[in-house]
């Protein structure tokens, strides 16, 4: 009997998502704002809004950093990105997240 699995979540960063290709996605980000039901963020090569549900909303900041796990949901003109995992990432440095992702 054949499992059902979640596709992996690709390390993106914003620009490089391809609502045709891509499934599901982590991004890490800061955030810019916090709506009622998502929240706008950052990554440096651009900003997306993520769709959340109001729970995990409870504990996002504006201008922390996080990390977002989520399904990507094509739209006529770009793509919405629904969030599944929200991981704090207070303390991270970006740019040098960057380079251990290019290394590893």
């Amino acid at each position: 009997m054949p499992r059902n699995r979640r596709a992996p979540a690709r390390q993106r960063k914003i620009e490089e998502i391809d609502p045709k290709n891509d499934i599901r996605v982590r991004i890490a980000c800061t955030v810019l704002e916090k709506n009622e039901d998502s929240i706008l963020v950052d990554d440096g090569t651009g900003t997306t809004e993520i769709f959340v549900d109001k729970e995990d909303l409870e504990g996002i900041e504006e201008e922390k950093t996080i990390r977002v796990i989520g399904r990507v949901l094509p739209t006529p003109d770009s793509f919405e990105i629904q969030g599944e995992i929200i991981q704090e990432m207070n303390g991270v440095e970006l740019d040098l997240y960057d380079e251990v992702l290019k290394i590893a």
